[in-house]
């Protein structure tokens, strides 16, 4: 009879962990977070891509909906896949002949680190994590075996990465630049090489065939980011980023990292240090996100963890591993208020004051101003309140207003919350112009009445809704820490003539540019 090892125990301990961290941790007062409404209301139309993103996250918010549509059925893809990320860790860290405290460190350092959070919101992040380091892992099996099912294994794992994240495509980068620049370059002649990465082609092909038929909408979220955030973005930051992402355990990385780099083992697998130092050069040069560069670290976490295990032996390995193992448990303890929200809105704020963070660069969001609350946090707030009352506003119209009413939102957010509220509400269908939004805008608009819910009042000047002869400000969010407080619930209602011209040559406008007429 098979016995089972204590490392598949130990892996098996942290997967479960993992799995239950969002049922577990997150404080009911939080809501989705404004990215999750988005994604699911690319669920209600499934199609083989979307202007913010592939097509694969949103069929997971369609089986949710399946499911029941509560935000339980949401976590779960989280959850799913980080608990599936700590089993290849495992994987990996026994594939390089690491032993249990090996499995136990690199499985530790994951579960403290910025993971934590990035597992609790249905955001591509969390599937960029999972690909890379399963990517990660038939690379380092190819480079042991020279088995070229391992190369089919990989070509098979980027397509489907590349229907969960485009940034995959910098992996893909520097792993073929990596493969160039090591002995494994005589695989790039071999045919099973690239028969493998024509699989993968061919798995994304269906989303590459679709951004080519909408005129690349990849290139135009893109535009955004650079003109709306990335232009905020500093290098220097993005550095530091590297080592907040993983604070608690960013030492085991780095001893990964210098074990690939340093030891005569690890040179072996040195095409993983060279995907990481690829990574890590495109998004200088591009100015990106700190973030965009997290899904690697769970692989030099797992050669960390066999790095550590070698450092001594005895019990000075047992003496060691307790210190390390409470070093990061207590820096993830100190720093958990801001990684997971799992006090209300008002503790969490009376903490940091505490903690005397209130001016710390943690609490500054994308506008480079202080807030109270981290802005993924406020970013979960007041979306219910929005949608009751704009629901609440919507009902007390007559019915024959409400056969003319047009619900819109101003930001894929409060699209998005009207959207997945609204259907228990009584809502009609929601519009906007905002995000993939622009892909459901009506051919026509005979609206007489605008229910429009929004952050920013439009400019007087505004070519649409100046021609309003009515303008009817009936409610407001309240919630104080949610980054939508004071948003406003508007009714328009007296157009003139001009109205629907305007408003029906926005939206062929908004949706020429993809070619959707």
């Amino acid at each position: 009879m098979r016995t089972i090892s204590k490392s598949t125990y130990i892996i098996a301990a942290f997967a479960t962990i993992k799995f239950l961290v969002p049922f577990l941790l997150i404080h009911p007062e939080f809501e989705l977070h404004r990215d999750e409404y988005l994604y699911l209301a690319d669920a209600d139309h499934l199609a083989w891509g979307f202007i913010e993103m592939p097509p694969l996250l949103a069929v997971m918010g369609y089986i949710s909906k399946l499911l029941g549509g509560s935000v339980q059925s949401v976590y779960l893809w989280g959850s799913l896949f980080g608990a599936a990320t700590i089993i290849v860790i495992g994987k990996i860290v026994i594939q390089l002949k690491g032993n249990s405290t090996a499995v136990f460190i690199a499985c530790l350092s994951f579960l403290c680190s910025g993971f934590l959070r990035m597992n609790i919101l249905f955001q591509p992040n969390f599937l960029d994590v999972f690909f890379w380091t399963l990517s990660s892992y038939f690379i380092i099996c190819w480079i042991d075996t020279d088995d070229k099912k391992f190369l089919y294994y990989l070509g098979t794992c980027f397509g489907f990465a590349i229907l969960g994240k485009y940034t995959t495509a910098f992996y893909i980068i520097s792993f073929l630049a990596a493969v160039l620049l090591t002995g494994k370059r005589k695989w790039l002649l071999n045919p099973h090489f690239s028969y493998a990465m024509l699989l993968g082609l061919a798995i994304c092909s269906p989303n590459l065939i679709w951004q080519y038929q909408h005129h690349f909408p990849v290139l135009h979220h893109m535009n955004l980011l650079t003109t709306e955030q990335l232009r905020y973005n500093s290098r220097i930051d993005f550095l530091v980023n590297q080592l907040l992402i993983c604070l608690p355990s960013f030492f085991i990385w780095l001893g990964g990292l210098w074990y690939l780099l340093m030891k005569n083992d690890g040179r072996k697998h040195i095409i993983i240090a060279l995907v990481y130092i690829g990574i890590i050069t495109i998004l200088l040069y591009f100015n990106g996100k700190g973030y965009y560069a997290a899904a690697i670290y769970p692989t030099l976490m797992a050669f960390g963890g066999v790095w550590f295990s070698r450092l001594a032996q005895g019990k000075v390995r047992i003496g060691l591993t307790w210190f390390v193992s409470i070093f990061m448990l207590g820096i993830t303890t100190i720093t958990l208020p801001l990684i997971v929200p799992f006090m209300s809105p008002q503790k969490l704020v009376n903490f940091y004051k505490t903690i005397h963070v209130e001016k710390s660069s943690l609490l500054r969001w994308e506008d480079h101003l202080q807030h109270p609350l981290p802005q993924d946090f406020a970013d979960m707030l007041g979306w219910r309140e929005m949608a009751e009352k704009t629901a609440r506003v919507y009902r007390t119209l007559p019915d024959s207003v409400k056969a003319q009413t047009m619900v819109y939102g101003d930001n894929y957010g409060e699209a998005g919350a009207l959207s997945f509220y609204g259907k228990k509400l009584g809502l009609p269908e929601i519009f906007s112009d905002n995000a993939s939004y622009i892909f459901w805008l009506p051919d026509h608009f005979p609206q007489k009445y605008f229910l429009f819910a929004t952050y920013n009042l439009p400019d007087p000047d505004d070519s649409f809704f100046n021609h309003w002869g009515k303008r009817e400000i009936l409610d407001s969010v309240t919630q104080k820490y949610a980054r939508e407080y004071r948003a406003k619930i508007i009714l328009y209602s007296q157009p003139d003539d001009s109205v629907r011209i305007i408003a029906e040559q926005h939206m062929h406008e908004s949706q020429k540019q993809f070619h959707l007429k």
